[in-house]
């Protein structure tokens, strides 16, 4: 009994396990981490939705096994909030689930749709669930290079899954696409959603949209929803999530909504697995939903200052960022002096020599190889202390390099 079980032997190696390892390390021996690693709001979950939790938890009959879909008050919430949001209209009890947040959703529902073989397209680089949700659930992936030159360019993107759908065999059961894009920022248009829906309608393809960053974004219009396009709902699902809108990621609530079918199929694939979450959680995220909402707005303006912050210390320190226009992520090109270290080697070198800790490129797919990923999870006063120490890493890129293997 030594072969690896057979889903986990599918999986890549997990690529930011040697950076966690370091950083675990280096704490350890007292050393100050200066943390951009991981995607976790740092913020406090809005008081009134505290006590909301609060409220319910000291009444017992909360206690009980709750609802796999959700509560029918969370679902009415929901759908109250894709009509004011985006005018799309929702029927809370066939089109409406609630799931452990939209990451648990979107690995349910690969299980529930994909049979063993299946080929489903998946932007590369990507959060790392929408490819290895669908691989555990035996489905073949076919990488679709998200940016051209550091950018997202529909058109290019349009035709690149063109191609991926005819010289597919099988032909895809289903496009996964992310806007606005963890790990890379970029952000989508509604005409994109009308092309993108038109393809698939064309091919007869589902569609899986994640929109767990609708609310946090910065510059421009608010980000759309695929389902404001006509004839969405007959091929498309997507995932929304309250733990960046409302800094709630440990509370995981999330929700899937679009196609009666996907909903149907994925509700009754968690009746199988889970009981929902605990009743107080529910409770407490309607009244995130139906309550006061200048919280959303206090939240999106405490990203901006720290995007705003990253952007312009570290172009002092000599790391020209992009400014993202949405998300909680700066996507950085390496610095031209150590781009042959590649994005892990660079990870390590921030790491070991400024004690800041950010995600390798790579980790998202080999498409990302150039590029690493910063979260806006640390305060602007801590994020002028790492832009300090990578100038002191810049100012030393010669040194370094000579001294580098290879």
């Amino acid at each position: 009994m030594t072969d690896e079980f057979h889903r986990i032997r599918r999986l890549p190696p997990y690529v930011f396990a040697e950076v966690n390892r370091l950083k675990a390390e280096y704490r350890a021996k007292g050393v100050d981490i200066i943390d951009f690693g991981m995607g976790n709001p740092d913020m406090d979950t809005p008081a009134h939705i505290v006590a909301k939790l609060v409220e319910t938890v000291r009444k017992p009959r909360t206690h009980r096994y709750s609802a796999s879909k959700g509560i029918a008050g969370l679902r009415r919430a929901e759908a109250a909030y894709y009509e004011r949001r985006f005018g799309v209209k929702l029927d809370p009890e066939t089109e409406v689930i609630a799931t452990l947040g939209s990451k648990e959703g979107l690995a349910n529902l690969a299980m529930a749709i994909t049979a063993p073989g299946d080929v489903i397209l998946s932007p590369n680089p990507s959060y790392p669930i929408h490819p290895y949700g669908f691989m555990i659930a035996g489905a073949a992936l076919r990488h679709i290079p998200a940016l051209t030159e550091g950018r997202f360019e529909p058109e290019s993107y349009l035709k690149a899954l063109e191609r991926a759908v005819v010289h597919s065999v099988p032909k895809p059961t289903a496009i996964i696409v992310n806007f606005p894009s963890n790990p890379t920022a970029q952000v989508c248009d509604l005409e994109f959603y009308r092309e993108l829906i038109a393809l698939a309608r064309k091919h007869e393809i589902w569609l899986l949209s994640d929109l767990a960053y609708a609310e946090i974004y910065f510059d421009g219009n608010p980000p759309p929803s695929i389902l404001q396009v006509e004839g969405a709902k007959e091929i498309a699902v997507e995932f929304t999530s309250l733990s960046k809108t409302y800094s709630m990621p440990g509370w995981r609530i999330g929700f899937a909504q679009g196609n009666a079918r996907l909903i149907g199929a994925l509700t009754r694939i968690k009746s199988y697995l889970d009981y929902g979450a605990f009743t107080p959680v529910q409770v407490a995220a309607t009244a995130a939903l139906n309550g006061p909402q200048d919280c959303v707005e206090e939240i999106r303006g405490v990203y901006r200052a720290r995007r705003d912050t990253l952007v312009s210390a570290m172009a002092q320190a000599g790391w020209e960022i992009p400014a993202p226009p949405a998300t909680m992520f700066a996507w950085a090109p390496t610095p031209p002096a150590f781009r042959k270290l590649g994005s892990m080697g660079f990870s390590k070198l921030l790491l070991k020599e400024a004690g800041v800790a950010v995600s390798p490129g790579v980790g998202f797919g080999e498409y990302g190889e150039g590029y690493v990923r910063l979260g806006l999870v640390e305060n602007e006063q801590r994020i002028r202390q790492a832009a300090r120490g990578v100038r002191k890493v810049l100012a030393k890129a010669d040194e370094i390099m000579a001294a580098a293997p290879g």
